[in-house]
């Protein structure tokens, strides 16, 4: 999975798809885990990160990563290789 090459995603975590028209907010854990699907990261190498610098568990934190992909997958900000 790979973000779209078309997206603009900005150092502050404003993203813009111009197929679309739609723009995004994320907070900066969605930002960083965004960063880090940019650089190939595998879901081992980021759950491992953000818990180690994050206040989350394991449980919630693969809950809200994977809900966090099905919307960037609903919203065609990712492709799937």
């Amino acid at each position: 999975m790979r973000v779209k090459k078309n997206i603009a995603i900005s150092e502050t975590g404003f993203i813009f798809n111009p197929a679309t028209g739609d723009s995004f907010t994320l907070n900066p854990i969605g930002l960083e885990i965004l960063s880090f699907i940019e650089k190939n990261k595998k879901y081992e190498e980021i759950a491992n990160t953000i818990l180690e610098k994050y206040d989350v568990d394991s449980i919630t934190f693969e809950k809200n990563y994977y809900d966090f992909i099905q919307m960037l997958k609903n919203n065609h900000l990712l492709e799937i290789e």
